[in-house]
Formats: C-alpha cells, sequence, structure tokens
C-alpha cells in the first residue's frame, strides 16, 4: 500500500513537472481547440462552465502579455505598463486571479479621449486600466473560438487571421462575378448605440454561464471618466466602449445577427442574390440589382436590432459608373491606362487616405526640428512603411499612382524642412535631401517599396 502511494505521488510530481514545462501560450491554444472544436460539433450546444478558466494562472499570464504587447495608456488609476513590471507582475496577476475567483472583482470606470478623425471630426476613445484590459482579455480568450466557430465568411473584422485585404479582395470577387449595384450602409454610432438586452440574448445562444454573463454585464456598465467627471455608469442600456478589448469581440456577435439573415438562403437577400462584405461595423450590400424593397428590409432588420443607418453617409452605387470607398480604398472602374478599350476594377488608397499619411509626415517633420538624420529616417519609416503595407495587395490593389504622390510629397516637405535648418548650416541644405536620405541612410522611396513576404 505504502509503495503504490509512493509511486502515485511521484506520477503526480512528474505531471505537475510537465505541466510545467508546457508554454502558457500552448496550454491557451490547447483550451480554445478544445472550445472551438466542441462549438463546431454541436451547433446548438450551450457552454454552461466558462467562468472557472478567467482565473486560471496561465490564462492571466498570457493575457498579461497581450496586453503589454499592445501598449497603450494607462486608465483612470494612472498605472502604467511599465511601473507595472517594474513592481512584478506575478503577485498583480495572482490577486487579479482571486478577486476573479472569489467575485469580487470590480471594474473601473473608463477614461473617455477624443481622436481627431480625418474629416475635422473627432471619435470618442475609451481606455479601460491596464488590470480591466487583462481581465478583457482572458474574456475573450475564452470566447473567442466559441463565437468563431458560428461566425459567417461574409465577416473579417477583428478575428483571427482575417483582415481588411480580405474584405477588400472580397469585394473585388463580387465585381467581377458582376454583382456590381452597390449599397454603401454607414451604421450610425454603432458601438455607442448596441441594446445591452439585445447584446445579452445574442451572447446567450452559446453562453449559459451566468457568472460569465454578469462579468460581460459589469463592463458594459462601467462608468466613463471625462473631462474631470463620471458620466453614466449602472443606468448605462447601451453601448460597449471603444478601445476595450472585449467591445470588438462584442460588436460582432451582435452584428453575426445581421450576417446570419442576409446570408440565410431562405430569406429575400440571398434569393436574389445580394452578397454581404463586413468589416466591422462597416459594410455592403452587393448584387446584380439591389431594389428598394431589400434596402427597406435592412432598415427594419436594423431598427428591430435597436439600430440605424446615417442616412447622409449611406448610398447606393452602380460601381461600373461611380466609384465608392471602403475601409480607406477606392474601388472604381476604369479604362485601361494604355488606351485600349478594355477596363479594369482599380482599387487604390482613397483621397481622404492619401491625405492622411501627408499629415502625419508633415506632423512628424514639424514636431521633430532638432533631429539627426538617423531618427530622421527612422520616424519617417515608421509612418510610412505601415501605410505602404496596408494599401499593398498582390494581384487586387494598384497604388502606383499614390506612391508617386507620396514620393513627390516627401521629395519637396524634406526639402523645405533642411531649408528651415540653412541658419543652422545644416549639411543637407542645398542638396536633395530626400535622394541623399534614401541612398545614404535607408529612407523607404515610396516608389521602390515591396512589402516583405510572409510565409
Amino acid at each position: 500500500m505504502n509503495q503504490e502511494r509512493v509511486e502515485a505521488g511521484v506520477q503526480g510530481e512528474l505531471i505537475k513537472r510537465r505541466r510545467k514545462e508546457i508554454p502558457d501560450a500552448e496550454r491557451v491554444l490547447t483550451l480554445q481547440q478544445k472550445l472551438y472544436q466542441k462549438a463546431t460539433q454541436e451547433r446548438g450546444y450551450k457552454f454552461y462552465v466558462l467562468y472557472d478558466k478567467m482565473f486560471i494562472p496561465y490564462m492571466l499570464r498570457e493575457a498579461w502579455i497581450s496586453v503589454r504587447t499592445n501598449g497603450g495608456a494607462p486608465g483612470v488609476d494612472g498605472i502604467t505598463i511599465a511601473e507595472l513590471e517594474s513592481q512584478g507582475i506575478d503577485t498583480y496577476l495572482k490577486e487579479l486571479g482571486e478577486d476573479l475567483r472569489k467575485q469580487t472583482y470590480q471594474p473601473q470606470a473608463v477614461k473617455r479621449v477624443m481622436i481627431p478623425k480625418a474629416n475635422g471630426g473627432e471619435r470618442p476613445l475609451g481606455i479601460p486600466t491596464v488590470r480591466d484590459r487583462i481581465a478583457q482579455t482572458v474574456c475573450k480568450m475564452i470566447l473567442e473560438p466559441i463565437f468563431e466557430a458560428d461566425f459567417e465568411e461574409s465577416s473579417y473584422g477583428f478575428r483571427p487571421n482575417r483582415s481588411s485585404k480580405d474584405a477588400i479582395t472580397a469585394i473585388k470577387e463580387n465585381l467581377k462575378q458582376g454583382n456590381t449595384m452597390v449599397y454603401d450602409a454607414d451604421l450610425s454610432k454603432y458601438f455607442d448605440t448596441i441594446p445591452h438586452d439585445k447584446l445579452q440574448i445574442a451572447l446567450k445562444e452559446r453562453i449559459s454561464d451566468p457568472r460569465l454573463l454578469k462579468l460581460i454585464n459589469k463592463w458594459l456598465k462601467v462608468p466613463v471618466y471625462e473631462g474631470g467627471r463620471y458620466k453614466s455608469g449602472k443606468g448605462n442600456r447601451t453601448g460597449t466602449p471603444q478601445g476595450g478589448v472585449i467591445s470588438p469581440l462584442l460588436a460582432n456577435v451582435f452584428l453575426h445577427l445581421l450576417d446570419r439573415v442576409i446570408n440565410n438562403p431562405r430569406k429575400e437577400f440571398r434569393k436574389i442574390g445580394v452578397n454581404i462584405v463586413r468589416y466591422a461595423d462597416d459594410f455592403v450590400l452587393m448584387g446584380r440589382s439591389i431594389p428598394i424593397e431589400i434596402t427597406e428590409k435592412l432598415k427594419n432588420l436594423l431598427n428591430r436590432m435597436g439600430l440605424s443607418l446615417n442616412e447622409a453617409k449611406t448610398r447606393q452605387v452602380d460601381a461600373t459608373e461611380e466609384g465608392f470607398n471602403f475601409l480607406g480604398f477606392t474601388i472604381r472602374y476604369d479604362k485601361d491606362m494604355h488606351g485600349r478599350a478594355s477596363r479594369y476594377w482599380n482599387i487604390m488608397p482613397s483621397k481622404k487616405s492619401e491625405q492622411k499619411i501627408r499629415e502625419n509626415v508633415r506632423g512628424f517633420l514639424k514636431t521633430h526640428g532638432h533631429c539627426k538624420v538617423q531618427d530622421v529616417v527612422a520616424g519617417l519609416n515608421s509612418k510610412t512603411r505601415g501605410w505602404l503595407d496596408y494599401f499593398e495587395i498582390k494581384g487586387i490593389s494598384y497604388p502606383a499612382q499614390s506612391k508617386r504622390r507620396l514620393r513627390y510629397y516627401m521629395y519637396n516637405s524634406l526639402n523645405r524642412y533642411y531649408k528651415r535648418k540653412s541658419q543652422r548650416k545644416c549639411r543637407l541644405y542645398g542638396h536633395k535631401a530626400f535622394e541623399v536620405l534614401t541612398t545614404k541612410y535607408g529612407l523607404i522611396d515610396p516608389t521602390k517599396y515591396a512589402k516583405p513576404l510572409t510565409y
């Protein structure tokens, strides 16, 4: 009997040791694969026990790594990511895990800041505390694989292994198939108007763990701190703060209802061949024709969901006659540049997108007047590389003209920049600064830039 106990003890120690040797990321992935597999195999299955995974140490550690990698400003408590790292994160995560386990965890208010938009307006951004971002990340890691099993192929925003490039590719495929009537929809203040009661119904289609649903409800009802005042709070009935880690997933869960109706072969949309391409709250309907009856059904559906269209920004176009914008791209049916009678689908950066990168370049040069050449190059490269990568989609988009315009703007801007330094006898004054920086210091020339291959 004693021998059996000894063997059992040794075996238990070996199991514990093996568990410690398995990387946290691998353990999270294994859990997510099991959740996804279960959700895929049983479409009507509701998950009753999920909350216990909120305080698993390796889940919290992996969530912390994600939050640290994404960076971001501190919330209302003023605690930064750097401060937590310097103080030691292990005790902090242990305390958070205990609060979650005991269900004494209470999220703090969301700090709201206004982000300037290209059209001159402002977009509200909510910044939760680092502690709340960690907890929301754990919740997202649990819920995402479950709802991914249900989401439609026509949805591309804020989903694993999907991007705006996939959405643009889908639009081009629709156009090539003859679906050239485009209903370019714009939802009015979507993130601010999601009804909590209807969102809970959507969540309950898969989630039956009351503790997890209660936790999500807490995040939805936290007050907003803005201008030195706390606003709303427990009385919130609508909205999920833009900037919250969990918000994009919740937004997709709710709009999945829209995708599901439009993609249902028994509904009027698909019966006449209307498709949807959606990226978060931006979407287009595409078909050979989109009669007014269909657009009215769309409005009625959104109304039942508690949402509405921004009529001023929503429009219907025949893409063969008029271009339209989507996700920063302009899509047009252009004549062949070589004078031939043929036409092609030209997908390129929109004027607004080009204006934005020029503003970023101008803003950087304006605020970095006393930088070394190497710092100027590094700063400009960080601005332009992401922009160029975003708009370069092999076989889909054609940003060559936009690249030439950006090069011309940078050429003139850098010459003016170093001309202003002439009083300090800058050695680049009187030279072609753009050419010197590209040939000697590695500044990206937009017309020669090639997006790195990914494997």
